[in-house]
């Protein structure tokens, strides 16, 4: 039955009845939709009469409300509210043309990211949102949700080591663990205790609670320091040592002080500072303090390398070195006023002697077992965030794309990635690669070798790759030994070490891999940027074999395949080997997500060459045969194209694809002989 209210048809009335136990019931629905106040005071008395004639108890709650209503009010998305309704978690929603309308009584039920049908109720009946971007300790641990990283704390206090250098991947919790510490370690006008009273820190008693609130702190963090050269890099570095300075203008008043020591002060407070003047910041500020406090700092560098990473992409490297060495020597190397040095990084640059002769200072990388589980999420922690928000049945997906990483012996996740995932509706995305700039592929693509080449193809197929490992990496060294690649992929966190051997000279001998998907995503996507820099492909032929494995035809993609490896032939040697390595390659690039790629595997009676597998079944699976003969003239090639594709049948090497229950299989046979290349495919 239908309701015409004023006229408008807009308007939706269902009834049903059912019967349960010998008992019958009515069931109605009623929608009001009207454009103003006066026609839904009309509309309401009419259904309230109509409610008298049925002996129904109309209530308030018996009405609808828009989704984009119940979005607001439910703080969730419209398209989030909308995937609700077509997947019939919400009791009672109907949809209207195009538009869902839902029971005003309705309540917020599990959305895609909900396995247990409602939200996990809190203690206060909310639902903290999580920390994206923040940084600030006290705000991320009072308003967000936050994974308790205090013991770090008492990791430290009960090791003791004077000066600590952190190196871990971007985006891993660096920035948000320094400033806990500033925090905890700083005096402050404040009470700060407050901030630690209900975490792990303040359980392990006096002993470590005695600590909290009594140094001085130096604090910088060079985490924005990128800029393209030396003059405005240096004018940064300034700002930042103006505004620390800022922090500490009770020096200014101190009777403690020299003259000549405040001078320096307002010379830095003016930006009056010499660049020979701020090389000795540290130094002259880590003095007062002590002077002042009768206590010597705390003094914390977060990022220290982020300058020194830009300025060797952006040609002013050497002036980067020379300051940095003298800015750390003089805070770090036989300083007497300092309490605890900590520094924060992706590169330990040694070699470069930014630390030289500081035998003070303790490195943590990602192959240590100390302090391996504060940087980055536990499996334990990842598990409780994921119940907290009544997702656990998203967990075999959150690992699949962001766990893998191994800080030592623990298996670690990727923050960034795991709180965005979660925030976004458990979508699975490459979050972390989007966040910065991937320089170091950059860098490793320029000057990859044939070996490196291979390898690099290997480690996307999934395989474990041999190589030394040197933490003491640089930048610059690529140049010097092309080999250097896995030991910068690898504390930059694009590879991971399942297995290692220390070696004498301190180096590791290791096993390495692609630690998770959204990694292997990185990699394809720079490699298809490589590629169409140097010219190898175009957007258009990337897009076209995209299309056309999308649409399914054949003709489109042998087209695009042909333009593609016409065009590589140019630009890798004109033998198989070389001719391979652009293929492939690029094939993955292309592909991405949307196959798995082997080469070289057993399937019916021999070995193929490549065989791409779709992850869904509405892909076909694709079987491609590679021949390669020089001087060959074209009705030659022909041929020899057609013996590769007879060779897919004759062989069998679609049976592997057929018993994963794969029916659509393009058979393609690919002959190639210098520059030219013939495809031949199966009808």
């Amino acid at each position: 039955m239908s309701l015409f209210v004023l006229g408008l048809k807009n308007k939706y009335f269902d009834e049903r009845w059912s019967k349960r136990k010998g008992v019958f019931y009515f069931h109605y629905k009623i929608t009001i939709r009207a454009k103003s106040q006066k026609q839904i005071d009309i509309s309401l008395k009419l259904l309230y009469a109509l409610s008298k004639m049925r002996n129904i108890n109309l209530k308030g709650d018996d009405f609808m409300k828009s989704s984009d209503q119940v979005a607001i009010e439910w703080e969730m998305s419209k398209r989030t509210i909308n995937d609700l309704c077509n997947k019939g978690k919400i009791p009672g929603a109907v949809k209207e043309r195009r538009k869902w309308l839902i029971p005003d009584d309705a309540v917020r039920p599990a959305d895609g990211r909900v396995s247990s049908g409602k939200y996990a109720k809190k203690k206060d009946g909310k639902i903290k949102p999580l920390p994206i971007g923040i940084s600030d300790y006290v705000r991320a641990q009072s308003e967000y949700y936050y994974v308790d990283k205090t013991l770090l704390i008492k990791e430290f206090l009960d090791q003791k080591p004077l000066v600590s250098l952190f190196t871990r991947p971007r985006r891993f919790g660096k920035t948000l663990n320094m400033d806990m510490l500033r925090v905890f370690f700083e005096i402050s006008e404040e009470d700060t205790s407050k901030y630690f009273q209900d975490k792990a820190i303040w359980k392990c008693g006096e002993e470590y609670r005695k600590h909290q609130g009594q140094y001085p702190v130096i604090y910088l963090t060079f985490k924005d320091v990128k800029f393209a050269s030396w003059e405005a890099t240096i004018g940064m570095i300034q700002a930042l040592l103006q505004a620390e300075f800022g922090r500490h203008l009770e020096l200014l008043d101190s009777n403690k002080l020299a003259e000549h020591e405040k001078e320096y002060l307002k010379k830095v407070l003016n930006k009056e500072a010499s660049e020979v003047d701020l090389t000795a910041a540290l130094e002259k500020l880590s003095q007062m303090l002590t002077k002042h406090y009768g206590k010597a700092p705390i003094i914390i560098i977060d990022e220290y390398d982020t300058p020194i990473q830009e300025g060797y992409s952006k040609d002013f490297y050497d002036e980067i070195i020379g300051f940095m060495r003298n800015f750390f020597s003089g805070a770090f190397k036989d300083n007497k006023n300092i309490t605890y040095g900590f520094l924060t990084g992706i590169l330990r640059i040694a070699q470069e002697s930014i630390f030289s002769g500081l035998n003070n200072l303790t490195v943590n990388s990602v192959m240590d077992d100390e302090y391996d589980e504060f940087f980055g999420f536990t499996s334990s922690e990842v598990r409780k965030m994921l119940e907290y928000y009544g997702v656990a049945d998203k967990e075999d997906e959150l690992k699949d794309w962001y766990d893998g990483y191994l800080f030592g012996s623990t298996e670690i996740y990727n923050p960034w990635s795991v709180i965005n995932y979660i925030s976004r509706g458990c979508i699975p995305q490459a979050y972390w690669v989007n966040t910065g700039k991937n320089e170091v592929l950059e860098d490793v693509l320029t000057i990859a070798t044939d070996d490196i080449t291979e390898r690099l193809y290997a480690l996307l197929r999934g395989e474990k790759v041999v190589a030394r490992i040197d933490q003491n990496v640089v930048y610059r060294s690529l140049a010097e030994d092309p080999a250097n690649i896995y030991s910068l992929l690898l504390v930059a966190g694009y590879l991971k070490t399942p297995k290692k051997e220390l070696q004498a000279d301190g180096a590791y001998l290791c096993e390495v891999s692609i630690p998770n998907r959204e990694i292997a995503s990185v990699y394809k996507s720079e490699i298809l940027s490589h590629l169409m820099q140097i010219g190898v492909i175009t957007r258009t032929t990337a897009n076209m074999i995209a299309e056309s494995l999308y649409a399914n035809d054949i003709q489109k993609l042998q087209k695009a395949i042909s333009e593609y490896m016409d065009k590589s032939i140019s630009f890798y040697d004109a033998g198989a080997e070389g001719f391979y390595h652009g293929l492939t390659l690029g094939l993955i690039a292309l592909l991405d997500n949307q196959y798995k790629i082997k080469s070289n595997r057993e399937s019916g009676d021999g070995r193929y060459d490549i065989s791409l597998i779709p992850r869904e079944k509405k892909y076909p699976g694709i079987i491609m045969e590679l021949k390669w003969k020089s001087g060959l003239e074209e009705a030659e090639l022909e041929e020899l194209a057609k013996e590769a594709l007879s060779q897919i049948d004759e062989k069998r090497y679609d049976l592997e694809l057929k018993e994963d229950g794969i029916e659509n299989v393009i058979k393609l046979g690919i002959a190639f002989s210098g520059k030219k290349v013939v495809i031949k495919a199966n009808d």
